[in-house]
């Protein structure tokens, strides 16, 4: 009688010892994997989905000022989450009209409250279709102030600014525009 016991007494040691030891590596992992995923939606890369706002706007070579100020904004996140979002996106010939030093001032880390309240500017929660915007609408954007929709027979402008072109994605609606919106 005592051997089977001997024996049940072996086998659960190997038994907690090696649940031990497997808990120990699933817990490593799962620090790991949590380390790595905390970044949030701008890092997931899915080759089926469409690609979010920050992902077109990164793609293109006619918004790397804009890029670079989002980054320096810290709104990657805040514009890769579901939203819908919409954004008027000026191009780097847009940024090249402010006075000479205005961009480089604002991306300093003392401006970042500056810059956040432009690009909030340029930001509405919600999808804004340019076949929906009536002339003389105005539309409440993310850190304050009110843009005004004009139609000027199929185009559109935004505070006087041409809507040049619109890009659907994943998370809201990118409307180019060639000039850098300020709150008024």
């Amino acid at each position: 009688m005592r051997k089977p016991i001997q024996l049940f007494l072996v086998a659960c040691l190997f038994a907690a010892f090696g649940c031990k030891q497997n808990s120990e590596t699933t817990t490593e992992a799962t620090t790991e994997n949590t380390e790595t995923t905390s970044t949030g939606q701008e890092a997931v890369v899915d080759k089926n989905s469409a690609p979010n706002i920050v992902q077109v706007a990164s793609g293109s070579k006619d918004h790397t000022t804009l890029v670079a100020a989002v980054k320096a904004a810290g709104l990657v996140r805040a514009l890769s989450n579901a939203g819908p979002f919409t954004v008027f996106a000026p191009t780097n010939a847009a940024f090249d009209k402010l006075p000479a030093g205005t961009v480089e001032g604002l991306m300093k880390p003392e401006k970042k409250g500056d810059l956040e309240n432009i690009l909030g500017y340029h930001t509405y929660v919600g999808n804004l279709k340019t076949e929906y915007m009536q002339d003389g609408q105005e539309y409440d954007m993310v850190y304050g102030g009110k843009v005004k929709i004009t139609k000027k027979g199929d185009k559109t402008f935004v505070n006087g600014s041409e809507i040049l072109a619109t890009i659907p994605t994943s998370n809201g609606i990118i409307h180019v525009i060639g000039d850098v919106l300020l709150p008024k």
